[in-house]
């Protein structure tokens, strides 16, 4: 079983009878139905094929399944009010026990990116839950479409949101199922985690919040160590936002969208990008002093640094050129190495992928790091 509890750590057991004496039953609560019908059940269990789950009460399926929109049946609105409190307590249990030695900062970030919208929308698109939905909003399709979208043109995963907003809607469609999960199973909190844990999967751990650090976040903290005084204006263009990023009152970066939040993860992005270029340690390449291909050389990077206990290397886009069909990226690869106090920062080659563009940089930065004595 999995291992949600410690082995010494000894808590009264929770039973159906003990419970019932704290809280009103499941059953006390229950309203009286008409039948379920063969179209919803098709859908009942395509989402219980997916969670790997059999309901005993489908009633909470279909209640988990039914959008606002459509007023013949109650809305999932109650039970995502339960599964986003069910999850949020489950997962940092998870963490927890997980991370013994971790700061409570660090499992905060952790906790963070585990319950986003982000995370929880990217989780019901993976599993195809919208198109079980019951509802009658076709802009919120034309949304899920436009996010749907852009999650299939990325190269790789994104932890804080990509260049479309993710809707809402799907990450209370996920919390509504993990609701009506949880009370399915009497709010055995260890039983629900058991079977819902395999939806969230990949969950994000400390390494791959020190690969890919909250943009926002890094930024304010870079600012504070190098005393800038930072501010972020907003600008309305149009129907796009633009976020600018000032650095004691000057404008430093900028970021353009149709939504605030992802204009300014652009901007935070782009800034992070010039704050490496204004404080890199110099290094100086050598094309012969290393023996790696171009095609491997993110995951020797990443070896590199694992081997040294250095942090892992952060890409970034540095730029992006031409039309939509012919695009061009620059990618930069950034080191931390603890005994520095600025990062390692290093260009690679224009590429027509960005996956190409990374292992350009991680190529260029494995030979810097050999010409610069750190290998």
């Amino acid at each position: 079983m999995d291992r949600f509890f410690s082995p010494d750590f000894n808590s009264p057991t929770i039973t159906p009878s003990n419970l019932s004496d704290s809280f009103p039953s499941v059953n006390s609560q229950a309203i009286t139905r008409p039948p379920i019908s063969p179209e919803k059940m098709e859908s009942l269990r395509a989402v219980e094929k997916i969670v790997n789950y059999s309901f005993a009460n489908k009633s909470l399926l279909e209640e988990a399944l039914t959008h606002t929109s459509c007023v013949d049946f109650p809305s999932y609105e109650r039970l995502e009010f339960v599964g986003d409190s069910a999850v949020g307590l489950a997962l940092t249990n998870y963490l927890y026990l997980t991370y013994p030695n971790a700061e409570p900062h660090e499992l905060s970030q952790l906790r963070a990116a585990n319950v986003s919208t982000e995370k929880f929308a990217r989780v019901a698109l993976k599993h195809g839950l919208y198109r079980l939905l019951r509802r009658n909003a076709p802009s919120l399709d034309e949304k899920v479409t436009e996010f749907s979208e852009a999650v299939c043109k990325e190269d790789d995963s994104v932890y804080y949101g990509g260049l479309v907003k993710a809707p809402k809607v799907l990450a209370d469609l996920l919390e509504s199922v993990a609701g009506a999960v949880y009370i399915d199973v009497n709010f055995d909190l260890q039983r629900f985690w058991v079977i819902f844990r395999g939806l969230l999967e990949p969950i994000f751990t400390l390494d791959d919040l020190q690969q890919q650090p909250q943009p926002i976040s890094m930024l304010f903290q870079l600012c504070h160590k190098h005393n800038k005084r930072l501010a972020i204006r907003y600008l309305k263009e149009g129907k796009r936002i633009i976020a600018g990023v000032y650095l004691d009152d000057e404008l430093f970066a900028s970021g353009s969208a149709e939504n605030k939040d992802t204009a300014k993860l652009l901007a935070a992005k782009e800034a992070l990008g010039k704050f490496s270029e204004c404080t890199p340690i110099a290094m100086v390449i050598d094309e012969g002093s290393v023996e790696v291909e171009v095609e491997d050389a993110k995951r020797k990077l990443y070896e590199i640094c694992s081997k040294k206990k250095w942090p892992k290397p952060i890409y970034s886009v540095e730029e992006e050129r031409g039309s939509a069909n012919e695009k061009r990226f620059v990618c930069s690869a950034r080191i931390k190495i603890p005994s520095e106090e600025s990062p390692l920062y290093m260009k690679g080659d224009e590429e027509s992928k960005k996956k190409k563009a990374e292992n350009s940089s991680a190529y260029h930065m494995i030979i810097a790091l050999r010409k610069s004595n750190y290998l």
